[in-house]
């Protein structure tokens, strides 16, 4: 440290304390987000990696019938979370994520104990409380300057955790453990740890006077307040929603059917692939969805957060091609879609909403956009379950999957030129940004 830098650093006490608190401020956050969310997956993931061979629900097959059941009560916690997580004072967070966890691990041992087929509603009522945790964390990160890291962080947790929770699940049938037993077993081996993290989430401080002049104070939402900012913003903010409908359907067929995929193309389903792959893909769309935090200027965060999407739309349109052609293996498929879809996604949860709230300072909050545009995603999800169920069977699952990776692709990147012309046509009303 040069002798200038040492005086204005004495100088400044206030200024290297703010610093200083910020930074802790950020990794306290950080690490508490991550660790919520990771052990939140081991109580809804795991029962996926199981093939559940030969069981059956009427004339549908028994595990696309479970996944639908999940994501139908993982759904309808999404349209509740929009107004009830938009509503929720700060102070009730903390207990509102623990009792939801434990209400899901009481529905995956339910999910052991009821026979079979009657069990899958045990898995509606595993997701139906688990939908709400992903807002609740959120809220704890919203409205910072530093909110796109902590959130491309929290991101990574899904990503990661979702291979990791799967690859624990997969030893615990290798050992011998039940498949209808394994789901809760996964679960009770994380519980302690989210415990530890959801009290750490409890002692991060509230966004300060600086994070609200640069990101829009964060207040809860009504009715009224909901809907009017969605008519202010209908024109741009509809072809998000739309792209993250498609991109939530894909991302979650490649996850709730990863076994399904790798079987498919030949792969021998060992515990660590659902890890290997994964690491990848978290750490590119970590890095890149992170990096928007560098960027000061609301508009253009905005901004280069699209172009990231349209980013990886094209990886996911590109590694389609060659895979549907034969010219790419099936690890590295798997890592190209898996960073095409999840660019994107985790675009918006990190940068697009929070930067429009920004941008545009109309009334409203993180929590509200993200759970409006989950609960769209996973109508869709639903729908395109019911949609397979209903349709002829298929052997090759790439048959089914290929086709709807085509779909997603073309018509997000449509929605996402859409939505970039026109908010770049308003952007002299962010010329103050």
């Amino acid at each position: 440290m040069t002798e200038e830098n040492a005086t204005a650093k004495s100088d400044n006490p206030e200024r290297q304390s703010s610093h200083d608190s910020a930074a802790m401020t950020f990794a306290w956050a950080s690490i508490a987000a991550f660790g919520t969310y990771f052990c939140m997956y081991a109580f809804r993931k795991p029962f996926s990696v199981a093939l559940y061979e030969g069981l059956v629900v009427g004339d549908w097959e028994y595990k696309t019938v479970a996944v639908t059941s999940q994501v139908c009560g993982y759904m309808l916690s999404k349209f509740i979370g929009i107004k009830v997580l938009s509503e929720m004072p700060p102070g009730r967070r903390a207990a509102a994520v623990i009792a939801l966890i434990m209400s899901a691990e009481v529905a995956l041992v339910l999910l052991a104990i009821v026979p079979t087929p009657w069990n899958v509603i045990c898995l509606f009522l595993n997701g139906l409380p688990l939908g709400m945790v992903f807002g609740l964390v959120l809220s704890f990160l919203e409205g910072r300057r530093g909110t796109e890291a902590m959130a491309a962080i929290l991101c990574t947790s899904f990503i990661v955790s979702d291979g990791v929770v799967k690859s624990t699940g997969q030893f615990l049938i290798d050992q011998g453990v039940p498949q209808f037993w394994m789901p809760a077993s996964v679960g009770g081996i994380f519980l302690a740890p989210l415990l530890g993290f959801v009290w750490m989430l409890t002692r991060v401080p509230r966004p300060n006077t600086q994070d609200e002049i640069s990101r829009q104070k964060r207040e809860p939402l009504n009715r009224q307040q909901r809907w009017d900012f969605i008519r202010r913003n209908a024109t741009g903010l509809i072809p998000i929603l739309i792209m993250f409908l498609m991109v939530t359907i894909v991302r979650s067929i490649r996850s709730d059917f990863a076994a399904d995929i790798w079987a498919s193309m030949g792969v021998a389903r060992k515990p660590q692939i659902f890890t290997y792959s994964e690491i990848w893909v978290g750490l590119a769309v970590t890095i890149a969805n992170g990096a928007a935090v560098l960027i000061v200027s609301n508009y253009r965060a905005f901004q280069v957060a699209l172009a990231i999407c349209v980013g990886g739309l094209a990886i996911l349109l590109g590694a389609t091609v060659l895979r549907h052609n034969g010219s790419l293996a099936p690890f590295t498929f798997m890592v190209a879609i898996g960073i095409g879809l999840y660019l994107p996604y985790v675009a918006v949860h990190t940068t697009i909403f929070e930067r429009m709230i920004a941008m545009t300072r109309d009334r409203s909050n993180l929590v509200f956009l993200m759970y409006l545009a989950d609960s769209i995603g996973y109508l869709g999800y639903v729908a395109v379950m019911l949609a397979k169920n209903a349709g002829a069977a298929r052997e090759d699952f790439m048959a089914f999957f290929i086709p709807v990776c085509y779909v997603a692709a073309i018509a997000s990147l449509a929605c996402v030129l859409i939505s970039c012309f026109y908010y770049h046509g308003r952007r002299s009303d962010f010329a103050s940004d």
